[in-house]
Formats: C-alpha cells, sequence, structure tokens
C-alpha cells in the first residue's frame, strides 16, 4: 500500500472531485484515477461512489479516520528520521573523567542541551583505561580522558591540559618555601586517589625522577575528597588546579616548580566516526570546540 495513493486519497475526500485533486496535487487526472483504483486493489474493498459527485462507502468512511492518523504518523516519522540524520535528536552516551566530569562539562552540556533540546545524553564517569575500552566496544559513545596506554581502534585527540598544584595546609612548613618542587615531598605524607588514576600515575612517577622518594603513601581514593583531608592536616596532595580554586580555609594552593605540563585531556572516539550517530558527532564536535575555548581562556 503506497502513503501517496492514501494522501492522495485524503485530497479527494477534501475536494470532493477528481479533477479537484488532480488541480491541487499538479496531477493528471488519470494518475489520480489510477492511484485510487491501486489504493482499493490492494485493501480488497471500494472506497468511493463515482458518479456526479463521489460518496464514500461505508469501508470508505473508516478508512478516511484512519488514513487521517496515518499520514499523520507517517509526517511524524519522516521528520523523527530525518532530525536523527541531522542530529537533533537521537541518545548519546558518553564517559567522562574527573574532574572533568564535575567542572567543565556540565555547563556545557547545559549550553548544547538548550541548542539540542530533543538529545538526551547519558554520562559514565569513569578512569582513561576503562573508556579505552568502552569507546572500543560501543558502551560510550565517545569519552574525553586522558591520554590511554594504548589503541584498540580508537583515536585520541588532545583538548586541554590540566593543571596540577600542590595543597597544603596553611600550617605547613613548606607554606613558606618560595619554590617547592617534587624533591620537597620527600618523607611527606603524600595523599593519593586510586592506582587507576592517571593524576596519581604522572605524580608517583614525577616523584621518582625527581629525588621526592621515599613519603608515606596515604590513599584516600576519592579525589574530591583529598583537600577535605588537607584541610585537617592530615597530609598534602597534588590535585587539579580547578578543584581547588578557591582552596578551602585553612589551606594554601603552591605550585610544584618541576611538575611539567600537567596532565593532557583529550577526545577519545572511534577510528570511524561513521560509526557514531550524527546526534554523537555533534555533540562530540560540541565539547571540543567548547573545551579549547576554555582551555585558551585559561592559559
Amino acid at each position: 500500500m503506497d502513503i501517496r495513493n492514501i494522501a492522495t486519497f485524503q485530497i479527494i475526500v477534501k475536494t470532493g472531485s477528481f479533477q479537484k485533486a488532480a488541480e491541487e496535487l499538479k496531477y493528471a487526472q488519470s494518475t489520480v484515477t489510477k492511484q485510487i483504483q491501486n489504493l482499493e486493489s490492494d485493501l480488497g474493498v471500494k472506497l468511493l461512489e463515482r458518479g456526479k459527485k463521489i460518496r464514500l462507502t461505508h469501508a470508505g468512511e473508516i478508512f478516511i479516520e484512519k488514513a487521517d492518523q496515518l499520514i499523520r504518523n507517517y509526517h511524524d516519522l519522516q521528520q523523527t528520521m530525518t532530525d536523527l540524520n541531522d542530529g537533533e535528536k537521537g541518545t548519546v552516551s558518553i564517559g567522562i573523567m574527573e574532574p572533568t566530569a564535575s567542572y567543565r562539562i556540565p555547563g556545557l552540556l547545559k549550553k548544547f542541551t538548550s541548542i539540542y533540546p530533543h538529545v538526551e545524553v547519558n554520562i559514565k564517569i569513569h578512569n582513561s583505561h576503562m573508556f579505552n575500552q568502552m569507546v572500543s566496544d560501543g558502551t560510550v559513545d565517545f569519552a574525553v580522558c586522558a591520554t590511554p596506554e594504548s589503541g584498540l581502534g580508537t583515536t585520541f585527540e588532545p583538548l586541554f591540559n590540566e593543571e596540577i598544584v600542590l595543597l597544603l595546609p596553611q600550617s605547613h612548613p613548606l607554606v613558606k618555601k618560595k619554590h617547592i618542587t617534587l624533591g620537597d615531598l620527600k618523607n611527606e605524607q603524600v595523599l593519593l586517589t586510586n592506582s587507576t588514576c592517571p593524576f596519581r600515575r604522572k605524580l608517583e612517577i614525577s616523584l621518582h625522577e625527581n629525588g621526592g622518594t621515599p613519603y608515606r603513601k596515604i590513599e584516600i581514593g576519592n579525589m574530591a575528597s583529598l583537600k577535605y583531608y588537607v584541610q585537617v592536616q592530615y597530609g598534602v596532595a597534588a590535585v587539579p588546579k580547578i578543584t581547588v580554586t578557591p582552596p578551602l580555609e585553612g589551606t594554601v594552593v603552591r605550585k610544584l616548580e618541576n611538575l611539567d605540563a600537567g596532565l593532557i585531556t583529550g577526545l577519545l572516539i572511534k577510528k570511524d566516526t561513521k560509526l557514531l550517530s550524527a546526534a554523537a558527532r555533534k555533540l562530540a564536535s560540541f565539547i571540543r570546540q567548547e573545551l579549547k575555548l576554555l582551555d585558551r581562556a585559561e592559559a
């Protein structure tokens, strides 16, 4: 059953004649007649009584009621498919590591969904090691994370540098030191996140390379909690600057002179972006642009 034949039937009923329907549709009258014949043949019933004035049969009266709804549903479906193809609708799952998930992404997503209100965004928060697998197997469409250790059919595009600073209790002796290096953390009680955290990995490698060992390692596990342990003088912590701006009362932020560059954070995405929905590609492009703008603003 051709949807165009149903639409023609609607126009005939609305205008009251085959000729007027043909004029409105800009068809030859013979085309309109053939369409209705085909429709009646497909349905196996007669829909119209022909004469000086057309009249709906009983089957035609029932069909026109259903046809109106069918055409509306068809146009709705067409629009939905168009929106999906254009990225105006759809569901996107993204992975984001901390602190980006809490400090940078919320405002960006609010802005994105105000532009594309019919795109649903689901967020998963994990570490970079997990995201490499999740992007590869399609659990998430893409991720914003630290540089992965290996590529599994994915590409990584650096977007910004997450600066790392030293957070100290206000009463700590190092606060008075003009220049603090990683070597100054030797024998200090250093608060650390879990072993898969890229910030911890970067700090521990840098400590070993720059004479900051041995140190007393205290694992807290949750990055957001570190500043509160520093506040009660339980230790010192190297943390992303964005998480302690401004610092908590009783704590001081200082630069670690020989901790290079911070942690590169970027977009982890499938090599073949054609496998992504239009909405996912649109969101990835938006996040890429906005995070680069934020990075330039902070530089």
